[in-house]
């Protein structure tokens, strides 16, 4: 008997966003979004304030109903499986602090049980040690310092060892020093955890450093992806920065992509 060969299921995608849309009264806000963020994978969400994209950070969160289209969260369709789809992603933002009147483990403890965290408090020892809390772990979130609280929501971010991270401008409270420190963790959950990290981030430098790869929002649609190394040159600019000044500032046609 010759023996059938097995096939291997293809990792699943940690997003797949197809023809997202958003509109409100006499605005899009959202138009006719695709793209997709694989296992291991760093992708920057870029563009000006406006352009679209903590809308689609919002509808990928379950957050905002879409107008129409899909969102599946590691091959899950979020509209027919929404609290499997987001049992397995998370998010952090610096405008999105811990409740300031808990404790941080306090907090930590709390978003495990939200999240059915198993050996909840293993879990939560691990992350006062990774992001340098245990001696913060008895002090109210509400007093700790900016950089403080970022690494607390990071910690959080990370207690049910997310599928799909969402990250809206997760160092903009950070020191340099401290900044750098938090982009090597993150650069090594996709590495080594095989997490996909949507980000976001108005430091293209950082981008440059972090994210395997770029998508440019302008006006609610994706008008270029790429590199973040080489999609600068491919469009006529010397740096990732000065690209992303053009869009602000006179946004391309998305039928004129490929012309610098």
């Amino acid at each position: 008997m010759v023996p059938t060969a097995s096939v291997e299921r293809p990792i699943p995608r940690a997003l797949r966003v197809v023809n997202l849309r958003k509109e409100y009264p006499g605005l899009t806000a959202v138009a006719d979004v695709s793209f997709e963020v694989e296992r291991g994978e760093v992708v920057g969400l870029l563009g000006p304030n406006g352009a679209g994209k903590t809308t689609t950070i919002n509808m990928v969160l379950g957050l905002l109903q879409p107008t129409s289209g899909q969102v599946e969260i590691d091959d899950i369709k979020i509209a027919e499986r929404r609290a499997l789809a987001l049992a397995r992603t998370n998010f952090a933002a610096v405008y999105a602090t811990l409740p300031g009147n808990l404790t941080v483990v306090q907090n930590l403890r709390f978003f495990g049980l939200l999240y059915s965290v198993a050996d909840l408090g293993s879990r939560v020892e691990e992350l006062l040690r990774e992001f340098d809390l245990e001696h913060l772990r008895n002090t109210k979130c509400g007093l700790l310092s900016s950089g403080e609280q970022t690494r607390a929501a990071l910690a959080k971010a990370l207690l049910n060892r997310p599928r799909l991270l969402l990250l809206d401008e997760p160092t903009a409270s950070l020191d340099p020093s401290n900044a750098q420190i938090i982009r090597t963790k993150i650069k090594s959950l996709a590495t080594v955890g095989r997490c996909g990290i949507l980000w976001t981030s108005h430091n293209m430098s950082e981008v440059e450093a972090v994210c395997d790869r770029v998508l440019l929002l302008s006006r609610g649609k994706v008008l270029l992806e790429g590199d973040p190394k080489t999609l600068p040159r491919e469009h006529g600019s010397a740096t990732l920065e000065e690209l992303f000044i053009r869009i602000a500032r006179e946004p391309l046609a998305p039928s004129s992509q490929s012309v610098p």
